[in-house]
């Protein structure tokens, strides 16, 4: 069971969300809270997937994903909002969100991206996505590279990754989830979250989208920006 905790200051929100993921046999909702008792409810639940309103009267979201973000295990963590505004995109994703939904989501489309998140993919509304697209996250894309390093070209190599790093990271540009990486290149779910997660330490990241971006920014990937979306 994928457990999800629902973090907005409007009860009919909470609640709706609520009805739409417990229809689901493979999902469960435990908690549902305002934001100011997020980070205590999420010690005491354990959820796998956070879905957390940006903007909230009495506490601010962000600040609340930095304190999510700061416990042990930390749930996976998806922003919720009622707009699309690129500076809340960027300080969300610098600050470890693993995607951004708007509140009028359908509900298939929201059950798809709980599943997603908690398979280790990332999830972008298509206003989101389009801001990622065209650089607003260029900044924090760009790594410094590790010197010595070359790839077959002879230009600098990509952090220094290891060619099955290279791999993983051309296929998480793609969008997929850790299993779906793990199918694709014949290893386990939990190897390629290894190497995820080697990939974003070497490379300075916070999170899956910045490192899809950097993959085309640095040319692992060619051609256009990665295609992240519900």
């Amino acid at each position: 069971m994928i457990r999800v905790m629902v973090v907005d200051d409007e009860p009919l929100l909470r609640t709706g969300m609520q009805h739409i993921l417990r229809a689901e046999p493979d999902i469960e909702v435990p908690v549902t809270c305002e934001g100011w008792e997020a980070v205590a409810a999420a010690e005491q639940h354990r959820p796998d997937v956070v879905l957390l309103d940006i903007r909230m009267p009495r506490v601010d979201g962000l600040s609340v994903l930095a304190g999510l973000r700061g416990q042990v295990d930390p749930p996976v963590v998806a922003m919720l909002t009622t707009f699309s505004a690129g500076e809340d995109i960027a300080a969300a994703l610098r600050g470890g969100a693993a995607g951004f939904l708007l509140k009028d989501t359908a509900p298939q489309e929201l059950t798809h991206a709980v599943r997603l998140l908690a398979a280790g993919g990332t999830v972008l509304s298509p206003t989101a996505a389009d801001t990622v697209r065209h650089g607003f996250l260029s900044s924090v894309a760009r790594a410094p590279q590790k010197a010595g390093h070359r790839d077959a070209g002879g230009g600098e190599a990509a952090g220094g990754l290891t060619e099955r790093e290279r791999d993983v990271l051309a296929l998480l540009a793609e969008g997929l989830s850790n299993a779906e990486i793990g199918r694709r290149l014949l290893i386990s779910s939990s190897t390629a979250k290894d190497h995820v997660s080697a990939i974003l330490t070497k490379l300075g990241l916070v999170n899956r989208i910045q490192a899809a971006v950097y993959a085309h920014r640095h040319a692992v990937i060619p051609g256009s920006p990665a295609p992240v979306s519900v």
